[in-house]
């Protein structure tokens, strides 16, 4: 249980509601009030601090023995680590209500802070005993410092954070750049290829219509012509017949 409380973060808030108890007959005006609830430097208590930084401040200091008391009064089952779980989520995002009692010249001489996770769950009643003098300066000064320590603290990691965004951008813009570079060149392969197969159909298309090899080769002249024919022999005069007429003679049959 120890080790919990030592890893027990600091938990600061403003009641959401603050009001006299019934048994309170007074009508002094209520100021804004502040909580603060811490592990103490023994690592066995939670500490409970609320102030108005005026007049008005309380504190509270539990035993780890006193809550796990506290556990088994409400009711609430489970784990010890369950119960201050509870704890905390209904500090942080519950419903914190203060409740101002007895009255004198002073003021308030005591109050309760009660936490419920939400309606109809238990409610943790934490009774606070009043600061005066030095005690009061010294809780109000706690308060302020270790806000401003908590502040500081977030104000850090949310530089950090917004750090890291920009070196995040930074790089996916750079990535970006990049892709867009490879798609240019991308696209220019892919005119360039474009452009190529446009070429390559063409000169296709340009040699389909044109003559064949064979077809050149069907229009050369014939290299093995058929010789010219030869002029008839003029025969001398003297061996040339000398026809003077042709006989027409009917052959008939004996």
């Amino acid at each position: 249980m120890e080790m919990e409380l030592k890893d027990f973060e600091p938990l600061f808030g403003e009641p959401k509601t603050i009001e006299w108890s019934a048994a309170s007959s007074a009508s002094t005006p209520i100021r804004t009030f502040l909580f603060q609830v811490h592990a103490s430097q023994d690592s066995c208590h939670l500490r409970f601090h609320v102030t108005d930084f005026f007049s008005n401040s309380f504190e509270a200091l539990q035993s780890i023995q006193q809550l796990d008391d506290m556990r088994d009064d409400i009711g609430i089952g489970g784990s010890w680590s369950e119960f201050l779980e509870y704890l905390v989520n209904s500090i942080k995002l519950g419903d914190v209500k203060l409740v101002l009692e007895g009255s004198n010249s002073d003021g308030p001489e005591s109050a309760r802070l009660i936490v419920q996770k939400s309606k109809g769950m238990p409610r943790i009643s934490i009774s606070l005993r009043k600061l005066v003098g030095t005690v009061a300066n010294e809780a109000m000064a706690r308060l302020s410092l270790d806000m401003y320590k908590a502040f500081k603290s977030n104000h850090q990691l949310l530089v950090e954070e917004q750090e890291s965004r920009n070196r995040l951008a930074k790089m996916l813009s750079a990535e970006q750049e990049k892709s867009e570079h490879a798609l240019k060149q991308l696209d220019g392969l892919y005119s360039n290829r474009h452009k190529f197969q446009k070429t390559h159909d063409k000169f296709t298309s340009d040699t389909s219509s044109g003559p064949t090899l064979n077809d050149v080769s069907d229009k050369q002249p014939d290299q093995n012509p058929s010789p010219m024919k030869q002029t008839k022999r003029v025969l001398p005069a003297h061996r040339r017949s000398k026809v003077r007429g042709v006989l027409l003679q009917d052959t008939e049959d004996d």
